[in-house]
């Protein structure tokens, strides 16, 4: 099983990476799969508009990015929520590789999460995600919120540190 995971930030020091990189190796464990966890930051374009898409076509990083897609089995994402909304890198990204096809994730099963340091987890992100999956092409198995995310994850050991939000990971893992 190929899994692709990534964290929609660009954050170098990413919360949201920490926990889509603990959920990719929780399913690789369960599958045997092999992982491969994206940087958004490798993935750095123009802001995406009509006119450039016109003058230069498709950006080459998005087409690199939708091709990841396509190669992988599953795919996990872990949505950073920036003024209750997606990060603008994500959202770049995101809206060059809608020219290719508006489905964008291609029909591959997927979880979504999300966390952030305060106590509704970007909640509000991850409704957007889970409301948006089906019109984007998004196979949508399971989603988790992780709240707090300095009180329920140890950095250092790369693990959610709570036991009740590590039993969600793991039924939600057990979808796919």
């Amino acid at each position: 099983m190929k899994i692709l995971a990534f964290a929609a930030s660009n954050s170098k020091a990413s919360i949201n990476k920490q926990l889509v990189t603990h959920a990719a190796q929780l399913l690789a464990d369960r599958t045997q799969g092999e992982v491969e966890i994206l940087d958004l930051n490798d993935y750095d374009m123009p802001l995406y508009s009509i006119d450039r898409q016109t003058e230069n076509g498709i950006h080459e990083l998005a087409q690199a990015f939708f091709d990841k897609i396509g190669a992988a089995d599953v795919v996990l994402v872990s949505f950073a929520e920036h003024n209750g909304s997606y990060t603008a890198a994500y959202k770049n990204l995101f809206d060059w590789a809608s020219r290719i096809d508006m489905k964008v994730y291609q029909n591959k099963p997927s979880i979504v999460l999300a966390t952030s340091p305060g106590a509704r987890g970007a909640q509000r992100v991850l409704e957007s995600a889970i409301n948006s999956a089906e019109a984007f092409g998004m196979d949508l198995k399971g989603s988790l919120s992780v709240p707090s995310f300095g009180d329920n994850f140890d950095s250092d050991k790369g693990q959610l540190s709570s036991p009740e939000l590590s039993k969600d990971l793991d039924q939600v893992l057990a979808n796919l």
